[in-house]
Order: structure tokens, then C-alpha cells, then sequence
């Protein structure tokens, strides 16, 4: 499986994440001789320290809320406590298995040699681990991502956190700062709420999770609001000191909070430091690989995926443009990836789930009177009320054109982005769409209400 003295391949690449893997995978599938090379496990950060751990956290929690309001649903239940054990025995359990299987997957595939070890490009062609050399007549650099933390902003993974402390804490904290507002910090918000702490929102920007639809925000803060999970949009960080019990954070104008512990979400930073990347004349902007839209670097036969590329910091992502350079290297001209086209999810509650532009962005590009919008309410849909969520679709459509941009919000929706992808990606007009049936009674009628409502023949909605 694993061949400790260098040699050459047709591919080596640099990190085993969900772009380094999925590159190995379709590669070997080419008959292509692969090198994959990572300093830590097979799977990277999104298995296991992201996506998957964070996913089964947000599950448990859900587990907990729909325990505590049994009641609603004619179901008698007390909730005793969370214990944090089980919940951590529960979500490693997830991650082992799919770890098993993706070491099995890998390390039964003759054409890919798994080096593990800290990698380093020395030249054009060559990546040395542990004083061997892998020489590839093609490069991969798929080396991800790691949380970030703002300057004077000290991380001990005991009182300030990044995703990574908070992903292994034993306990639930009794009270709980999150810095930042975009999608981790609104999803360990979440959490942290589920299990019972008091928990408050700091967002230097005007909105929570100010990367999606401004009407989408609005409606998260409105959950949260009434969930009780406390947030203060626009006002920056100033600093942070220990207190006796915890920390006490200082923003902007002065306020001061008190908590037990402060988690750092304030985004995540290219892993492209001190790998030699600068040093072959690869191009770097703040931190990032700068690529063409075929993912090469301009240097030698070097490419770049995942997180490392400016861009959407998405395990899919990566995976995708994983799969697109292994096609590419195999001379298969791959059709290159539409970064709108590249579904989102916060999973959150309530869950957040978009593809295409914003409003804003759509009157941008194409002018105000050129585009228009449709909100379908959930409350309308009969899945919804059973699983008593509130919420929206948004579409946000070219006139005379296509649909550019679906935006939901309400419990489960992340379930619904693979049509509205399809929707988008495919260009579909609202006509075409109000043709399909949409099974009863599922929150995916919602979608097909929109459009049929969209398409001027609303019947369970007004026009």
C-alpha cells in the first residue's frame, strides 16, 4: 500500500482530503499511477474535523430539542441531560466508519500509493516526504484549510476555541461567545443551544451568515430570535481577556460579554505556508493559489483544488475539481465547473440550502428591471406544518429567462438543493419546471409550488 522510497509517478499529489482523494480515486481509475501524500489521516479536514463530526453534533442536538417539545407532537418524553460522552462516542463512531472505508477504498486500489508524511514541493515535478522523492509527470496541491483566528487573538483550546477544540469538548459549556456569524459559527451556535448553554452571535458584518440571500438572513436571525441564541451583527472584535471563570470579550463601541468559553469562526485560511509552493514560481494571493479556470497553477504540470483555490471552502467543491484535474491530466477535457452552480447548506436550525446568485447579485449582473423573485411560504406545505417549521423558497429568476438562484430556509431544506441545482445548472425556464409532479405530501411540493407560482399558475399560493 505504501512504498516508503520515492519513485515516479503520473500523478503525485499533495494532501489526501476530499480533493486530494477524490483526484486518486478517478486518476486510478484512468490506470494512472498515483503518489497521495498527507502529514495526517486519509480524509482531511472535512471528515475529520469538519463536515461529518460537525453534521453529527447538529443531529444530537436536534435529537435533544425534538425530546424537549415532544410534548407538541402528543409524545410525552422528559429530557434528563445531554451527556457529552455518549454524543462524542456517537459522532466519532460515524467518522471511524467512514474513515475504515475510505482507508479500504484507497488502500485495495493498485494504481495509488498512500505516503503518509509531511510533503514539501521542491521542484516543478517533485514532492519531498520524509527525505524521499516523489516525482509525478503532473502535481496535485490539495493541502485544505485551518481556522483561522484574528491578530491578538490567542487560541489555548481550553478558553478560546477554534471548530476543532469545540468538535472534542467533554462538556457542554454554561455559556458560550461565538465569534463570527458565517457558517460555523452559526451552526455550533445551534448546538451549543440544542444542548442547553446560553449562547451569543459576535458578526462584524450587518447580517448573520452574510454570504447568502439578504432575505434568507433575515429570517435565520428571526429563529434564532425566537430560539433565544443571542447576536450582535456589525460590530467587530476588539479583544479578548481571561477572567476567573472564563473570558470577557470586547467589541466595537466598547460593550463587554462574559462567557465561558469564546469559539474563533471567523473563517478558514489556505494550508500553503512553508510547502515550497512560492519558491517554484507558483502564484499566491494572501494565502491562496491563483488558478485558470482548468485549475492549473501556470507552473509545470502543477494544479490546484479545494480550499487552497480562491473560492467557495467546500468539501464538494473540492471533491468536484478532485475528480475535473484527474480527467483533465487523463486528456478527457472535462466541461470546467460553474463555481454559481456549486450548492451551499448551513446546518443550522433552522437549515439554510442555496445554488445560483442572490437577488442582489442577479440585479447586479443583469439590471434591476431585468430581474424578478418569488417567495413561496412554507407554512403552505403540508410536510412543513407536520414537521412544524417555518420558512421559505426564494427563486430569483432572469425575466423571459431562466431561474439564476434558488434560496431556501426552514428545517431540512439542505434535502432539497440537489433540484434546485439540477434547476439552476440546467437553466430551466419556470414553465418546465411546473411540469414536473412532485410527490405528496413532501417538502419538495414546496419547490414545485414556487414554480408553478413562478410560472403565473399559483394554486396554493397568491401570485
Amino acid at each position: 500500500m505504501s512504498q516508503p522510497n520515492g519513485g515516479t509517478f503520473d500523478i503525485v499529489i499533495l494532501g489526501a482530503g476530499s480533493g486530494g482523494y477524490a483526484a486518486a480515486l478517478r486518476a486510478a481509475q484512468f490506470d494512472l499511477k498515483v503518489a497521495l501524500i498527507d502529514k495526517a489521516e486519509l480524509g482531511g479536514t472535512c471528515l475529520h474535523r469538519g463536515c461529518i463530526p460537525t453534521k453529527a453534533l447538529l443531529h444530537a442536538a436536534e435529537i435533544a430539542d425534538q425530546t424537549r417539545e415532544s410534548e407538541q407532537f402528543g409524545v410525552k418524553a422528559d429530557l434528563v441531560g445531554i451527556d457529552m460522552a455518549g454524543v462524542n462516542a456517537y459522532k466519532d463512531g460515524v467518522v471511524g466508519r467512514l474513515f475504515k472505508g475510505l482507508t479500504g477504498l484507497l488502500g485495495h486500489n493498485k494504481n495509488i500509493t498512500i505516503v503518509q508524511g509531511e510533503g514539501k514541493l521542491v521542484s516543478k515535478d517533485t514532492v519531498e516526504v520524509n527525505g524521499q522523492r516523489y516525482t509525478g509527470r503532473n502535481v496535485i496541491l490539495a493541502t485544505g484549510s485551518y481556522s483561522r483566528s484574528l491578530p491578538g487573538l490567542e487560541v489555548d483550546g481550553e478558553r478560546v476555541l477554534t471548530s476543532e477544540h469545540a468538535l472534542k469538548l467533554d462538556r457542554v459549556p454554561q455559556s458560550a461567545i461565538v465569534l463570527g456569524g458565517g457558517v460555523i459559527g452559526v451552526e455550533f451556535a445551534s448546538v451549543w443551544k440544542s444542548f442547553g448553554a446560553d449562547v451569543t452571535i459576535i458578526e462584524a458584518l450587518p447580517r448573520l451568515v452574510a454570504a447568502e440571500d439578504e432575505e434568507i438572513s433575515k429570517q435565520v436571525e428571526r429563529a434564532f430570535r425566537k430560539r433565544k441564541i443571542n447576536f450582535k451583527v456589525g460590530k467587530p472584535f476588539e479583544k479578548v481577556e481571561k477572567t476567573e471563570n472564563g473570558v470577557k470579550v470586547t467589541i466595537a463601541g466598547g460593550e463587554t460579554l462574559e462567557a465561558e468559553v469564546l469559539l474563533v469562526a471567523v473563517g478558514r485560511g489556505p494550508t500553503t505556508a512553508n510547502l515550497g509552493y512560492e519558491q517554484q514560481g507558483i502564484t499566491l494571493d494572501r494565502g491562496f493559489v491563483i488558478v485558470d479556470e482548468r485549475l492549473r497553477t501556470g507552473v509545470g504540470n502543477i494544479y490546484a483544488v479545494g480550499d487552497i483555490v480562491p473560492g467557495l471552502q467546500l468539501a464538494h467543491r473540492g471533491f468536484q475539481q478532485g475528480i475535473f484535474v484527474a480527467e483533465e491530466i487523463a486528456g478527457k477535457n472535462p466541461a470546467v465547473i460553474d463555481e454559481a452552480g456549486i450548492p451551499r447548506v448551513t446546518y443550522s436550525d433552522p437549515e439554510v440550502a442555496s445554488v445560483g446568485i442572490t437577488e442582489a447579485k442577479a440585479k447586479e449582473q443583469y439590471g434591476d428591471d431585468k430581474v424578478s423573485t418569488y417567495n413561496y411560504n412554507l407554512g403552505g406545505n403540508g410536510k412543513s406544518q407536520i414537521l412544524k417549521t417555518a420558512g421559505f423558497i426564494k427563486l430569483v429568476r432572469v425575466n423571459d429567462g431562466p431561474v439564476v438562484g434558488v434560496h431556501m430556509v426552514g428545517a431540512r431544506v439542505g434535502e432539497l438543493v440537489g433540484e434546485a441545482q439540477l434547476i439552476t445548472n440546467w437553466e430551466a425556464f419556470p414553465e418546465e419546471v411546473a411540469q414536473l409532479v412532485h410527490a405528496h405530501p413532501t417538502q419538495n411540493e414546496a419547490l414545485g409550488e414556487a414554480f408553478l407560482a413562478l410560472a403565473g399558475k399559483p394554486l396554493h399560493a397568491h401570485s
